[in-house]
């Protein structure tokens, strides 16, 4: 197998699913991802590149700038400054509705789990803070920021023990949230979103009312936005006790046109509240959500510091 396929499956969920500890699966999609970036998981990531200034006895010397040298015959060191670091707290989707997937073995609380997981990986070795949220009709979880390495031990295990078991009801869950994310920073919401229109808009506003920066993973699976069934299904609600047994050829362009619909309206509340939104398919690789938190990232430290 190449070099490049044995990193394209670090993001694969095919793979990913049969990688049962939580805390393995994360450090292989991050540093997958960084190898795949040709950067080094340890280092670089919470610094960037200010200037030049001339070698001085004792300087270390992997930090010579090799090409001036090169092009000067004199000794440089490359000199670099601290990012400002971000305190962030990941809030995961664990209603009944996040189980869906889970016959084929990958659901999407199986995704937004590892995806919550990379990010804290990922989070720490930034030297950011991160903390966890967990819901369902109530707050079942909440681990404060830290950027201790004990702190994201803790957050694997409490992730690896979570399963999805209540309806989805956020009406009340909010307010708490808001209230207890004091300090200003990122919140990333990660939920397939199965609420009232209303519901998600006061979230979000509530959120951008005490200046947090915001980013929604909307997890969706393949199945839902694709309704690929061809023959007669029996569908259960997974919140609800109800069942139809039909004929999905029937069904499916009414079916694509309100998921449409749906998807449309939840980017719109996302973007009148000034919150970044990504539809994660579980079906897709853990790479693109990466690669789209770091571009949200340089973004969000500037708002942070214009505040």
């Amino acid at each position: 197998m190449s070099q490049a396929a044995s990193e394209k499956n670090y993001f694969d969920p095919k793979t990913l699913e049969r990688i049962k500890r939580l805390d393995l699966r994360a450090r292989l999609v991050v540093e997958g991802f960084i190898t795949g970036q040709h950067r080094s998981p340890y280092n670089g990531f919470a610094i960037e590149f200010a200037g030049h200034r001339e070698y001085a006895f004792g300087d270390d010397l992997k930090h010579i700038d090799w090409k001036v040298w090169s092009k000067t015959d004199r000794l440089y060191i490359k000199e670099y400054e601290e990012e400002t670091n971000l305190k962030c707290t990941i809030i995961l989707d664990c209603s009944k509705s996040m189980r869906y997937g889970e016959a084929e073995g990958w659901s999407k609380f199986d995704y937004g789990a590892t995806a919550a997981a990379s990010l804290a990986y990922m989070l720490q070795k930034q030297m950011d803070s991160v903390g966890l949220v967990t819901f369902s009709n109530k707050i079942e979880k909440n681990l404060k920021a830290s950027s201790h390495p004990s702190h994201l031990k803790l957050m694997m295990h409490e992730l690896q023990q979570t399963a999805p078991a209540e309806k989805t009801d956020i009406s009340d869950v909010y307010l708490q949230l808001a209230s207890q994310i004091k300090s200003r920073g990122l919140v990333v919401l990660i939920s397939d979103l199965f609420m009232e229109p209303e519901t998600l808009q006061e979230t979000l506003r509530q959120f951008r009312l005490r200046h947090h920066e915001v980013i929604v993973l909307h997890v969706m699976h393949d199945h839902e936005l694709d309704f690929p069934f061809e023959d007669m299904t029996l569908f259960r609600g997974l919140e609800m006790d109800a069942q139809l047994h039909a004929e999905p050829r029937a069904l499916r362009q009414a079916y694509l046109d309100e998921v449409n619909e749906f998807m449309a309206k939840v980017k719109k509340i996302c973007a009148s509240n000034g919150v970044d939104h990504l539809t994660v398919n579980t079906s897709r690789p853990l790479d693109a959500t990466l690669a789209s938190y770091l571009t949200f990232r340089q973004k969000i430290k500037k708002n942070l510091l214009r505040k």
